[in-house]
This record gives C-alpha cells, structure tokens and sequence, in this order.
C-alpha cells in the first residue's frame, strides 16, 4: 500500500468504526429525547425547506426576526436541502447530517495529527482514543455523575445525542480538517492549502459559534507554534491574515456587523456575563506559553508539541478554571468540553508515544496505560447502540398534539408556549408563537417581558396587558400531570376562573384565550395616544406603559385591518384611515421592512414596542409591507462572489499548470 493510499485507508477506517458506534443515529427518524433542543434545529430546518431559498424574514418566533440572525446557515440549509433531496422528515435529514460529521470529525482528528507530527500509528491512536474516551470525566465530577448510567460514553457523543448539540459538534469535526491544510498552507506558504483551509474554517464557522469559539481559542495557537517552528519566519502571520480573510469573504453574506452586534447582545439570554479578572488571568497565560514556547520551540519537531500543550492549557484554564473558580470571558464555558478532550486525548497520544521510546519498561507501562484507560469504557463500546435515544413516535407526544389541535383552531394566532412544547412548535407547522428556539437571535427583547411576565406568573390583569401588547391571543398552560417535559408555569393554576379556557385535554395541558378585539397583528390606532407613551431610559416597559399600549391597542378606532400574510417577508395590509391616524403591525420592526400603498411609499418607523408604525395618511389604502435584502447584506454578498471568484481563477491556474 503506497503512503497516500494509507491516509485514504486509517481515515476511511476511522468512519467506518465510529459509524458502526452510532449506527441508530443514521436510522432514527424521531427519537425520544424530547427535552432536547435538537427540536429547534428540526423546526428551523422545516421552515427553511418550505420557503427555500431563502425566507428573509423568520415570522414565527419572537414576534419576528430577520431568519439570518436565528443561526448560522450551514446545518439548517444541510438539514433541509438533505430533507429534500432524501424526502425525508428534517428530524431524519437532521440526524444523519450531524451523524455522518461525527463520524468525519474522527477521522479528522487523524489527518491533523498525522499531518504535524507525521506520526501514523499514534495520530491513528489519538484519533481513536476521541471516539471512546473522555478523560474530562477525571476532571469534571459533575459529568462523571450525569453519564454514568451510560458507562461513560464520550461526552463529546452525549453533547450530541443527549443535548442535541449537532451544530455544535458538527462545528467541531470540521475543525481538524482546517488546521491540518492550514499547517501545510502556512509552513510552506502553498497558497492551495490556505484556500482549503478557508473554506473548512468558514463552514467551521457556518454551523456553530461555539465551533468558532474553539476556532478562535485554538487558531492562534497554531499559528504561533507553526511561526516558531518554521525558524521564527514572520511570513507565517501574512499567511494567516490571508486565510482569516478568505474564511470571513465565504461568510460574508450573513455574518454581517448587526448578526454580531445582536449575537454579542443576546449572550445574556444564554449565558452568564464574562468577568475582568478572567480576561486577565487569561492573558498572563497567554504570555507564560508565549514566553515558554519562544525559549524552547527551535524547530519543526516542537511546533506539535507546542500547539498541543498550549492549547490544553488554555482550554483547561477556560473549562475546568470554569467549575472550579468560576472563570469565564465569554459564553458557557462547561460546553466545550469536548475541545478538552481532544487537548488533553492529544496530550496523552504524545506522552505514551515517548513513553513507548523508554525500552520494554516503557513499552508495558504504555499497555498498562491504555488498559487502564480503556477498561471503564468497556461497558459502553460494547452496548453503545443502547445508549443512543430510540426511536419514538411522534404523534404520541403532547407536543404534536396540541401544536395540531391549535393549527386547525387557531390558524394564525400568535401563541405563548413554553418548555418542550416551545421547542417542538414549528416542527410540524407554521405557527407563529411569542417565543421560540433560539434566543441568541432575538431582534426585539421587549416581547420576552412579557413572556416571562405571564410565566411566572403576574396578576391576571398584568398578564393580560402583557400579552396584548405584544400581540398574543392565547397562552398553553402545564401542570404537573402534564407529558410536557420542563413545566415553566411557576403557578399553573394561577389564572383558573380569571381568564377563559378554550382547550382543556384533563391531561394537564390547557389553553387560555386572551381577550383581543381582532385575531391577527395589525390595528388602527390614535397616533397622538400612541405617541404619548414613552418608555423609561433603558427601554423596557413599566405597567403603565403596557397598560397603556394594550388600550391603544384594543381599545382605539374600530376601523377594521385586512391581514394577510402572502409570505414569510411579505404582509398586505388593507384599511381605511382618519386624519391622525396610524397603522401599527404587532411584528418586529428592521429598518429593511419597506412598505408602499399603489407607487407610494409609506413610511415604516419603531413604535414604543419596537413594532412596526406605518403612516400612509388618511384615505383607503391596500399596502404591501415586505422585507427586503438588507444593505449591509447585499455588500456581503458581493464579497462572496468575490472570494469565490478566486477560489475559480486559483482552480483555472492549477489545471492549466
């Protein structure tokens, strides 16, 4: 077997044999883990699929978002272009898309390591210790508890079966592939490399940000250690600049400056706020390894050495400092230790091997080793079909039936659901609810007020306002008795006999209907009234701002809105206006929502709800109100073409040579 045939060979082995590990994964259509949050994915990926290419607009959660702040784009387009093109279910697409990466990111594992240190049986070792071990288990008692009823299968496997990680994990497996063209491209300055390691770093990047966290954590690392090795040759940092420009001209599109400004503002709704200490602890580190590895690393043979010991001090310091001592810069910490594992698995690989150099003494201290470490696990690796979440079926569960029994009743009602419901709720149907399955992508934060007011609860008459100020008509309440999984109603019965109940299945699950004078999202209001509510400095609401606003709402001119929504970013609107009147639209307002009544254009503005006003004057008016390509994005685009465009001429050149 020649040499190139033998990386073809370990690698495709390597699939074959984490294949075989998860092989239900490739099977299961849904499964029953539905506490997982593997449901948004499922629901983001269905909408996508019926509204492809591209939907602009996301109606359905949170009272409206741009669709490219949900997430980014490479598992919810890989999910429905798979459903499509498999037809199948997105719950089935989405499970073989991540498992087939999962399978790729082991052999991954292996081409990088062999790769730099141009070992074949130890990167072959390293690459299997990550598909069967989690030393983290040593080092995070609090994981060692949650997976010991699974005889401790890798985390890394659990964050995607148990957690429903997939975009996560899937960010991960790509990582590998990236770093090892990148060490090639940057060590030789072979511009073909760099390319290929762009394309993997934006792809990295398009499926998770913790993947690109990792990203960021681990690339400069490499860099340096590939910097010191190739003599201290300062072209390396070019290199770098070139191929961290490539990856960001792929992503361009939608990783836009407003994506990371909402993404960076939204981190308080998943995570805890970092701290200064951290970030300075963190630096001292960062200047101890540069310090070290600058006396030490003299050649090519150190720069392995040195990417691998600096980057497991680094996450080390970031996941384990995290348990401890509460460190944290930025995000949750606790979910990247699978990047761990792989520091510390690499780490290991790398002392056994110059341990097996050390004579026969060194040779069976290796086997003891490897015994040892392989010995917990040998429960798992030989039942781990068992721990993979069977399947279910669906419609058996309290999420599908009442997401149905609300499509036939209540077509087009903005719903408050909670808990697993909330998660499922667009899984099978197109239904717009207060909340929804990504907070990180959140336009307007003023809706979550009231979403968390009527949780936990407030008075009937507080909750009331709240919801129809945010343009709520009913709201799904569990009880302990219920099959929905995480029970958010603090005082499920808090409202019994206070607000009607319009579905009761005597199965814990119940319905209440906010009284609202129409069932869609526009009204005719009093512009002056609507004008005088002004909210305090930090913009969220007081009770009497919502009171307010709820009254201007219900309570205003009884002329009548014709609603329809022909599209997810299109919305016309039909109505009879009086001087000093305005239109308001209960759906987040984005400077891109243009509206024109005829070949007029008719002015849309933030009210105090940041809805959308719109002011076309008096008069009947049929008026299309339709998002439209934001600026910053059609400049992303072009950026796009233009990296693409010399990913074409690098290709015309290579053929012609």
């Amino acid at each position: 077997m020649t040499k190139r045939w033998t990386w073809i060979f370990d690698s495709a082995l390597l699939f074959a044999l984490t294949a075989y590990l998860i092989w239900p994964m490739f099977l299961v259509d849904y499964d029953n883990n539905w506490a997982s949050i593997q449901s948004t994915f499922i629901s983001d990926a269905r909408f996508l699929r019926e509204n492809l290419p591209h939907p602009g607009w996301q109606p359905n959660w949170y009272c409206g978002t741009r669709f490219d702040y949900i997430y980014p784009p490479a598992l919810r387009y890989g999910t429905a272009l798979l459903s499509l093109a498999l037809n199948v279910s997105t719950a089935r697409s989405y499970h073989l898309y991540t498992a087939f990466f999962y399978c790729l990111g082991i052999a991954g594992v292996y081409l990088f390591a062999r790769t730099a240190w141009q070992r074949r049986g130890w990167s072959f070792f390293a690459a299997l210790t990550t598909t069967t071990l989690s030393p983290s288990f040593l080092l995070l008692p609090h994981f060692l508890a949650d997976y010991a009823g699974e005889r401790f299968m890798p985390i890394r496997l659990g964050v995607l079966t148990r957690y429903g990680e997939g975009p996560h994990i899937t960010s991960f497996s790509l990582l590998p592939f990236a770093f090892a063209a990148a060490w090639i491209g940057l060590r030789r300055g072979r511009n073909g490399w760099l390319l290929v390691s762009a394309a993997f770093t934006a792809l990295a990047v398009s499926n998770n940000f913790y993947g690109a966290t990792a990203l960021a954590m681990f690339f400069p690392v490499l860099v340096w250690s590939v910097f010191l090795g190739e003599g201290r040759d300062w072209r390396v940092f070019a290199r770098a600049l070139v191929l961290a420009a490539l990856a960001y001209g792929w992503t361009a599109l939608w990783l836009v400056p407003s994506f990371v400004r909402v993404t960076l503002r939204n981190m308080r709704l998943v995570s805890e706020p970092g701290n200064q200490w951290s970030a300075w602890l963190l630096g001292a580190l960062l200047l101890i390894f540069a310090a070290f590895s600058w006396r030490f690393v003299r050649n090519r043979d150190h720069a392995w050495p040195a990417f691998v010991w600096g980057s497991l001090a680094i996450f080390g310091l970031s996941v384990v400092g995290n348990a401890q001592f509460n460190f944290r810069v930025l995000g949750e910490p606790q979910r990247l230790v699978p990047e761990l594992d792989f520091c510390i698995l690499l780490a290991a690989a790398m002392m056994l091997a110059a341990l097996a150099r050390r004579g026969l003494a060194g040779k069976v201290a290796v086997v003891l080793a490897i015994l040892t470490a392989f010995y917990p696990v040998k429960g798992w690796l030989s039942h781990s079909w068992e721990h993979i979440p069977p399947p279910d079926q669906y419609q058996n569960r309290v999420e599908y039936k009442l997401t149905q029994w609300i499509h036939d009743n209540l077509p087009g009602q903005r719903v408050l659901a909670t808990g697993s419901l909330r998660f499922w709720y667009n899984a099978w149907f197109d239904l717009p609810q207060t909340g929804g399955g990504s907070e990180q992508g959140t336009l307007n934060l003023i809706p979550l007020n009231g979403y968390y007011a009527a949780v936990w609860p407030v008075p009937a008459r507080d909750a009331i306002a709240w919801l129809q100020a945010v343009g709520t008509d009913a709201f799904v309440v569990h009880d302990k008795n219920s099959q929905e999984i995480y029970k958010d109603f603090r005082e499920p019965h808090a409202y019994d006999n206070q607000i009607p109940i319009i579905y009761d299945d005597g199965q814990g699950n119940r319905i209440f209907q906010v009284p609202r004078r129409l069932r869609h999202l526009a009204r005719v209001v009093d512009a002056k009234t609507v004008d005088a509510i002004v909210l305090p400095r930090n913009g969220t609401p007081q009770m009497q701002q919502v009171f307010a606003y709820a009254d201007a709402m219900e309570k205003g001119p009884q002329s009548l809105v014709d609603f329809q929504r022909e599209a997810p970013g299109r919305i016309r609107l039909r109505a009879s206006l009086d001087p000093g009147q305005a239109l308001i639209v209960q759906e987040s307002f984005d400077p891109s929502w243009q509206a024109r009544s005829g070949e007029t254009p008719v002015p849309v503005t933030a009210d105090p709800m940041q809805f959308m006003r719109l002011d076309p004057g008096p008069g009947n008016h049929d008026i299309i109100l339709e998002f439209t390509t934001p600026f910053e994005n059609r400049v992303g685009q072009g950026v796009t073409l233009g990296t693409l465009g010399i990913y074409v001429v690098a290709l015309l050149r290579r053929k012609r040579r």
